[in-house]
Protein backbone atom coordinates (compact mmCIF):
# COMPACT_ATOMS: atom_id res chain seq x y z
CA UNK A 1 0.00 0.00 0.00
CA UNK A 2 2.81 2.02 0.53
CA UNK A 3 4.00 1.86 -3.17
CA UNK A 4 0.59 2.67 -4.24
CA UNK A 5 0.96 5.87 -2.36
CA UNK A 6 4.05 6.76 -3.40
CA UNK A 7 3.58 5.99 -6.95
CA UNK A 8 0.97 8.70 -6.84
CA UNK A 9 3.16 11.38 -6.80
CA UNK A 10 5.09 10.89 -10.05
CA UNK A 11 1.88 10.32 -12.27
CA UNK A 12 1.06 13.44 -10.54
CA UNK A 13 3.99 15.47 -11.76
CA UNK A 14 3.99 13.87 -15.28
CA UNK A 15 0.39 14.46 -15.71
CA UNK A 16 1.13 18.00 -14.70
CA UNK A 17 4.04 18.55 -17.10
CA UNK A 18 1.60 17.16 -19.90
CA UNK A 19 -0.99 19.97 -18.86
CA UNK A 20 1.27 22.85 -19.25
CA UNK A 21 2.58 21.37 -22.68
CA UNK A 22 -1.05 21.18 -23.65
CA UNK A 23 -1.82 25.04 -22.32
CA UNK A 24 1.15 26.30 -24.09
CA UNK A 25 -0.03 24.36 -27.04
CA UNK A 26 -3.27 26.25 -27.25
CA UNK A 27 -2.80 29.84 -29.03
CA UNK A 28 -6.27 31.30 -27.56
CA UNK A 29 -4.60 30.58 -23.87
CA UNK A 30 -1.45 31.90 -24.72
CA UNK A 31 -2.84 35.03 -25.84
CA UNK A 32 -5.35 35.32 -22.81
CA UNK A 33 -2.25 34.80 -20.49
CA UNK A 34 -0.23 37.73 -22.68
CA UNK A 35 -3.51 40.33 -22.16
CA UNK A 36 -4.23 39.18 -18.36
CA UNK A 37 -0.16 39.70 -17.78
CA UNK A 38 -0.30 43.20 -19.39
CA UNK A 39 -2.76 44.48 -16.99
CA UNK A 40 -0.74 43.12 -14.25
CA UNK A 41 2.05 44.42 -15.24
CA UNK A 42 0.50 47.56 -15.87
CA UNK A 43 -1.03 47.68 -12.49
CA UNK A 44 2.06 46.62 -10.33
CA UNK A 45 3.61 49.63 -12.27
CA UNK A 46 0.90 52.29 -11.23
CA UNK A 47 2.91 54.14 -9.12
CA UNK A 48 5.69 54.67 -10.91
CA UNK A 49 4.02 55.35 -14.16
CA UNK A 50 1.84 57.71 -12.62
CA UNK A 51 2.69 58.45 -9.08
CA UNK A 52 0.36 61.56 -8.31
CA UNK A 53 -3.23 60.73 -6.74
CA UNK A 54 -5.10 59.75 -9.90
CA UNK A 55 -8.49 61.72 -8.16
CA UNK A 56 -6.78 64.74 -8.64
CA UNK A 57 -7.35 67.60 -11.28
CA UNK A 58 -4.66 67.77 -13.09
CA UNK A 59 -6.05 69.78 -16.52
CA UNK A 60 -9.11 71.15 -17.91
CA UNK A 61 -11.99 69.23 -18.39
CA UNK A 62 -13.19 66.99 -21.49
CA UNK A 63 -10.22 66.57 -23.25
CA UNK A 64 -10.05 64.36 -26.01
CA UNK A 65 -8.13 61.47 -26.38
CA UNK A 66 -4.77 62.88 -28.46
CA UNK A 67 -5.53 66.72 -27.45
CA UNK A 68 -3.16 67.04 -25.23
CA UNK A 69 0.30 64.97 -25.92
CA UNK A 70 0.50 65.09 -21.69
CA UNK A 71 -3.07 63.46 -20.94
CA UNK A 72 -3.53 60.74 -24.38
CA UNK A 73 -5.97 59.64 -23.12
CA UNK A 74 -8.41 62.88 -22.29
CA UNK A 75 -9.65 63.87 -19.40
CA UNK A 76 -12.94 63.40 -17.74
CA UNK A 77 -15.75 66.11 -16.34
CA UNK A 78 -13.78 67.31 -13.46
CA UNK A 79 -10.01 67.12 -15.43
CA UNK A 80 -8.71 63.88 -14.03
CA UNK A 81 -6.32 62.22 -16.19
CA UNK A 82 -8.03 59.29 -18.11
CA UNK A 83 -4.85 57.36 -18.07
CA UNK A 84 -3.78 56.85 -14.95
CA UNK A 85 -7.54 56.27 -13.73
CA UNK A 86 -7.23 53.13 -16.24
CA UNK A 87 -3.55 52.46 -14.43
CA UNK A 88 -4.61 52.39 -10.65
CA UNK A 89 -8.05 51.12 -11.42
CA UNK A 90 -6.71 48.00 -12.62
CA UNK A 91 -4.89 47.95 -9.51
CA UNK A 92 -8.47 47.58 -7.56
CA UNK A 93 -10.17 45.71 -10.23
CA UNK A 94 -7.48 42.83 -9.97
CA UNK A 95 -6.91 43.16 -6.26
CA UNK A 96 -10.26 42.69 -5.92
CA UNK A 97 -11.13 39.68 -8.66
CA UNK A 98 -8.09 37.76 -6.98
CA UNK A 99 -8.34 38.02 -3.54
CA UNK A 100 -12.54 37.58 -3.55
CA UNK A 101 -11.75 34.54 -5.69
CA UNK A 102 -9.16 33.36 -2.98
CA UNK A 103 -12.35 34.02 -0.31
CA UNK A 104 -14.38 32.10 -2.33
CA UNK A 105 -12.05 28.92 -3.13
CA UNK A 106 -11.00 28.74 0.39
CA UNK A 107 -14.22 28.48 1.81
CA UNK A 108 -15.76 26.97 -0.86
CA UNK A 109 -12.94 23.77 -0.78
CA UNK A 110 -13.44 24.13 3.01
CA UNK A 111 -16.69 23.37 3.37
CA UNK A 112 -16.87 21.21 0.11
CA UNK A 113 -14.56 18.89 1.11
CA UNK A 114 -16.23 18.39 4.60
CA UNK A 115 -19.39 17.85 2.86
CA UNK A 116 -17.78 15.86 0.13
CA UNK A 117 -15.69 13.43 2.35
CA UNK A 118 -17.48 12.59 5.71
CA UNK A 119 -20.94 12.45 3.98
CA UNK A 120 -24.04 11.89 6.46
CA UNK A 121 -25.69 14.27 8.30
CA UNK A 122 -22.79 16.48 8.14
CA UNK A 123 -23.22 16.11 4.70
CA UNK A 124 -26.78 17.07 4.57
CA UNK A 125 -25.88 19.91 7.15
CA UNK A 126 -23.39 21.99 4.84
CA UNK A 127 -25.61 20.91 1.90
CA UNK A 128 -28.59 23.33 3.29
CA UNK A 129 -25.67 26.32 4.43
CA UNK A 130 -24.92 26.03 0.65
CA UNK A 131 -28.58 26.45 -0.05
CA UNK A 132 -29.66 28.97 2.05
CA UNK A 133 -26.65 31.54 0.76
CA UNK A 134 -28.21 30.68 -3.47
CA UNK A 135 -31.78 31.06 -2.64
CA UNK A 136 -31.22 34.84 -2.65
CA UNK A 137 -29.77 36.32 -6.02
CA UNK A 138 -25.53 36.51 -5.86
CA UNK A 139 -25.58 40.02 -6.76
CA UNK A 140 -28.62 41.45 -4.82
CA UNK A 141 -26.55 39.35 -1.77
CA UNK A 142 -23.73 41.00 -2.69
CA UNK A 143 -25.31 44.74 -2.90
CA UNK A 144 -26.86 44.33 0.91
CA UNK A 145 -24.25 42.92 2.22
CA UNK A 146 -21.86 45.80 1.37
CA UNK A 147 -24.47 48.38 1.85
CA UNK A 148 -24.44 46.89 5.25
CA UNK A 149 -20.71 46.97 5.88
CA UNK A 150 -20.44 50.42 4.32
CA UNK A 151 -18.64 50.62 0.94
CA UNK A 152 -14.94 49.76 0.95
CA UNK A 153 -12.70 47.96 -1.03
CA UNK A 154 -12.57 45.40 2.31
CA UNK A 155 -16.44 45.64 2.35
CA UNK A 156 -16.19 44.55 -1.28
CA UNK A 157 -13.72 41.64 -1.31
CA UNK A 158 -15.37 40.21 1.32
CA UNK A 159 -18.91 40.02 -0.01
CA UNK A 160 -17.90 38.81 -3.17
CA UNK A 161 -16.31 35.75 -1.62
CA UNK A 162 -19.53 35.08 0.43
CA UNK A 163 -21.96 35.11 -2.79
CA UNK A 164 -19.52 33.38 -4.77
CA UNK A 165 -18.34 30.17 -2.23
CA UNK A 166 -21.15 27.87 -2.87
CA UNK A 167 -20.45 27.44 -6.65
CA UNK A 168 -16.73 26.04 -5.68
CA UNK A 169 -18.18 24.15 -2.93
CA UNK A 170 -20.39 22.41 -4.54
CA UNK A 171 -18.12 21.15 -6.92
CA UNK A 172 -15.58 20.31 -4.50
CA UNK A 173 -18.67 18.18 -2.91
CA UNK A 174 -18.99 16.16 -5.68
CA UNK A 175 -15.51 15.80 -6.20
CA UNK A 176 -14.59 14.41 -3.13
CA UNK A 177 -18.01 11.97 -3.36
CA UNK A 178 -16.17 10.60 -6.87
CA UNK A 179 -12.72 10.16 -5.39
CA UNK A 180 -13.28 9.15 -1.91
CA UNK A 181 -13.78 5.26 -2.45
CA UNK A 182 -10.88 5.08 -4.70
CA UNK A 183 -7.95 2.45 -3.95
CA UNK A 184 -5.58 5.05 -3.38
CA UNK A 185 -7.77 6.55 -0.17
CA UNK A 186 -8.53 3.11 0.79
CA UNK A 187 -4.92 2.36 1.24
CA UNK A 188 -4.19 6.24 2.98
CA UNK A 189 -6.70 4.75 5.53
CA UNK A 190 -5.37 1.40 5.80
CA UNK A 191 -1.75 3.28 6.58
CA UNK A 192 -3.55 5.08 9.42
CA UNK A 193 -3.89 8.20 7.97
CA UNK A 194 -5.98 11.42 9.23
CA UNK A 195 -8.54 12.47 7.95
CA UNK A 196 -7.25 15.88 6.95
CA UNK A 197 -3.96 14.53 5.42
CA UNK A 198 -6.42 12.05 3.43
CA UNK A 199 -8.49 15.89 2.36
CA UNK A 200 -5.83 17.69 1.32
CA UNK A 201 -2.57 15.74 0.76
CA UNK A 202 -4.41 12.62 -1.19
CA UNK A 203 -7.65 13.76 -2.32
CA UNK A 204 -7.44 17.12 -2.70
CA UNK A 205 -4.61 17.46 -5.24
CA UNK A 206 -6.77 14.78 -7.47
CA UNK A 207 -9.45 17.63 -7.76
CA UNK A 208 -7.76 20.63 -8.18
CA UNK A 209 -8.33 20.33 -11.95
CA UNK A 210 -12.18 21.25 -12.06
CA UNK A 211 -11.23 23.87 -9.07
CA UNK A 212 -8.68 25.67 -10.89
CA UNK A 213 -10.45 25.91 -14.07
CA UNK A 214 -13.72 27.16 -12.16
CA UNK A 215 -11.29 29.95 -10.02
CA UNK A 216 -10.48 31.21 -13.11
CA UNK A 217 -13.95 32.07 -13.98
CA UNK A 218 -14.16 33.19 -10.83
CA UNK A 219 -12.18 36.38 -10.98
CA UNK A 220 -13.58 37.69 -14.34
CA UNK A 221 -16.89 37.06 -12.08
CA UNK A 222 -15.47 38.87 -9.17
CA UNK A 223 -14.17 41.54 -11.46
CA UNK A 224 -17.23 42.51 -13.32
CA UNK A 225 -19.41 42.20 -9.61
CA UNK A 226 -17.33 45.59 -8.37
CA UNK A 227 -17.61 47.49 -11.45
CA UNK A 228 -21.15 46.61 -11.33
CA UNK A 229 -21.00 47.76 -7.96
CA UNK A 230 -18.71 50.97 -8.71
CA UNK A 231 -21.07 51.63 -11.56
CA UNK A 232 -24.19 51.83 -9.07
CA UNK A 233 -21.95 54.05 -6.13
CA UNK A 234 -21.48 51.04 -3.87
CA UNK A 235 -17.62 50.93 -4.84
CA UNK A 236 -14.51 52.91 -2.30
CA UNK A 237 -15.10 56.78 -2.91
CA UNK A 238 -11.33 56.92 -1.91
CA UNK A 239 -10.23 54.36 -4.71
CA UNK A 240 -10.20 55.07 -8.39
CA UNK A 241 -11.79 51.74 -10.38
CA UNK A 242 -12.84 50.74 -13.93
CA UNK A 243 -16.24 50.38 -12.78
CA UNK A 244 -16.19 53.80 -11.08
CA UNK A 245 -14.99 55.70 -14.10
CA UNK A 246 -17.61 54.25 -16.15
CA UNK A 247 -20.62 55.47 -13.61
CA UNK A 248 -18.93 58.74 -13.41
CA UNK A 249 -18.69 59.23 -17.36
CA UNK A 250 -22.14 58.24 -18.03
CA UNK A 251 -23.55 61.56 -17.44
CA UNK A 252 -21.24 62.46 -20.61
CA UNK A 253 -22.15 59.70 -22.57
CA UNK A 254 -23.38 61.32 -25.58
CA UNK A 255 -20.78 64.40 -25.31
CA UNK A 256 -17.75 62.45 -24.18
CA UNK A 257 -18.15 58.64 -25.02
CA UNK A 258 -14.46 57.86 -24.55
CA UNK A 259 -14.96 58.17 -20.82
CA UNK A 260 -16.90 54.94 -20.61
CA UNK A 261 -15.70 53.75 -23.52
CA UNK A 262 -12.02 53.33 -22.68
CA UNK A 263 -12.24 51.79 -19.07
CA UNK A 264 -14.78 49.34 -20.39
CA UNK A 265 -12.74 48.28 -23.16
CA UNK A 266 -10.03 46.91 -20.25
CA UNK A 267 -12.27 45.10 -18.54
CA UNK A 268 -13.47 43.45 -21.58
CA UNK A 269 -10.20 42.48 -22.29
CA UNK A 270 -9.08 41.42 -18.98
CA UNK A 271 -12.31 39.42 -18.84
CA UNK A 272 -11.91 38.07 -22.31
CA UNK A 273 -7.88 36.90 -20.86
CA UNK A 274 -9.41 35.08 -18.10
CA UNK A 275 -12.03 33.51 -19.94
CA UNK A 276 -9.61 32.30 -22.79
CA UNK A 277 -6.96 30.63 -19.60
CA UNK A 278 -10.08 29.00 -18.18
CA UNK A 279 -10.88 27.32 -21.56
CA UNK A 280 -6.83 26.74 -22.32
CA UNK A 281 -7.03 25.19 -18.68
CA UNK A 282 -10.11 23.12 -19.09
CA UNK A 283 -8.78 22.01 -22.51
CA UNK A 284 -5.01 21.04 -20.81
CA UNK A 285 -6.87 19.55 -17.89
CA UNK A 286 -9.35 17.29 -19.17
CA UNK A 287 -8.15 14.18 -18.88
CA UNK A 288 -9.82 12.54 -21.49
CA UNK A 289 -8.34 15.43 -23.50
CA UNK A 290 -5.51 14.49 -22.50
CA UNK A 291 -5.13 10.54 -23.43
CA UNK A 292 -5.68 11.84 -27.17
CA UNK A 293 -2.68 12.85 -26.95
Amino acid sequence: MTAVAQSARPRRRSAAARAVRSFLRNPAAVVGVVFLASALAMALAAPWLYPEDPLSMVARPYLWPGQNPRYPLGTDSLGRDVAAGVVWGARISLLVGFSAMAIGVATGILVGSTAGYFGGWIDDLLVRVMEVFQTAPAFLLLIVLVAILSPSVDAVIFGIGVVTWPTIARLVRAEFRAIREKDFVTAARGLGYGHARIIFVEILPNALPPIIVTASVMVATAILMESALSFMGLGDPNQISWGSMIGSGREALRTAWFLTAIPGVAIVVTVLALNLIGDGLNDALNPRLAERE
